[in-house]
């Protein structure tokens, strides 16, 4: 290894190298490649930024993906791309995409345009949220304050290291906000194209650029089994009709020694959230969870639970539960090259 060279930057074969760099080594596709280091971005958004065509736009991200500079996902009829996380982008791309400047001629352009495009999502994302407010300030008042139910999720995880973590029916991204800094590797999984545009802007807004937003059924989710160590599941299971196997699908992602964090509500009586909200289950009796996760091979930790704030009638308010599974395999099993990848 040369003694100027990062050792955190992995070693890359001549012909690889060569290969990405010819990639890299056009105009629009260079600017493509700074466009994305700032995080996802569809064709629509490339072709309002560049101001070319589609046709040409996607000839170009054909090659970067040929070339293993970028990844390409679905998310219904839309295509997003991003960076990818391989030893060709990590050794000669970033730190190239990093050593230019910013604000300079067609770069700095770009850079404004990017920006445009960024204040059109989050005012999508502000309009969606107007419309639903009312509601979710209605049902927040129901039980403990936000920050209370964070900091009680902060601490059941703890400060153990996370190298990978999933949020499975991420929904606005709010988990993925809180427990980013803690992971390297951060992906959200949601079935709604709608919710994750809006996490997509949440995220933005936040400066969160490196997580990885994936649309997929929780049931049968797109991603590589034994890869995070880390997965929540924040307030899904009351809208699903098998929580059961949601959780045995959560457990299947799991590395060994992976922990299954799940935040719902405790049982209850309010059958209004489920004429009105769309809520399929009623809360959750403690057993009842704890039974599904050790149905899923994990040893469950004593449930968590947050009462409800003192106002009112008790009957009238919703108990927050936290529930922890841990993977029983020996972290030693877990293989060298999992959580790599997600699956197409």
């Amino acid at each position: 290894m040369s003694p100027d060279r990062s050792p955190d930057l992995p070693v890359v074969g001549f012909s690889d190298g060569l290969s990405a760099l010819r990639a890299a080594a056009e105009e629009t596709r260079l600017r493509i490649l700074l466009l994305l280091e700032g995080g996802e971005l569809s064709v629509s958004d490339l072709t309002d930024i560049l101001g070319q065509s589609q046709p040409r736009i996607s000839r170009h991200l054909k090659l970067l993906v040929e070339a293993g500079l970028i990844e390409r996902h679905r998310e219904g009829a839309w295509a997003f791309f991003r960076l990818s996380d391989r030893p060709e982008t990590r050794s000669f791309l970033r730190p190239a995409l990093a050593a230019l400047d910013p604000s300079d001629g067609q770069v700095g352009r770009d850079r404004e345009r990017l920006a445009a495009v960024r204040r059109q999502r989050a005012d999508t994302a502000q309009a969606f949220f107007a419309r639903l407010a009312p509601r979710w300030d209605g049902l927040r008042s129901l039980h403990a304050s936000e920050e209370a139910v964070e900091a009680a999720i902060l601490a059941a995880i703890g400060p153990k290291q996370v190298r990978s973590l999933v949020d499975l029916g991420t929904g606005t991204g709010r988990m993925l906000q809180l427990l980013a800094p803690m992971a390297r590797r951060i992906v959200g999984l949601d079935a709604s194209h709608a919710m994750l545009s809006v996490a997509r802007a949440n995220l933005e807004r936040a400066g969160l650029s490196a997580v990885a937003l994936r649309q997929g059924d929780i049931y049968g989710p797109p991603l590589v089994r034994d890869s995070f160590d880390l997965a929540i599941v924040h307030q899904v299971l009351h809208y699903l009709d098998d929580p059961a196997r949601a959780l045995a699908q959560a457990a299947r992602l799991l590395a060994p020694g992976g922990r299954l964090v799940v935040i719902d509500f405790a049982a209850h009586g309010l059958e209004f959230l489920r004429e009105n909200e769309g809520h399929r289950r009623l809360g959750f009796a403690p057993e009842q969870v704890t039974g599904w996760l050790e149905e899923a091979g994990l040893s469950a930790s004593p449930v968590h639970d947050l009462p409800p704030p003192p106002s009112g009638a008790a009957a009238d308010r919703l108990t927050v539960s936290i529930w922890l599974g841990l993977d029983r395999r020996a972290v030693t099993e877990w293989p060298a090259a999992a959580g790599t990848r997600e699956v197409a």
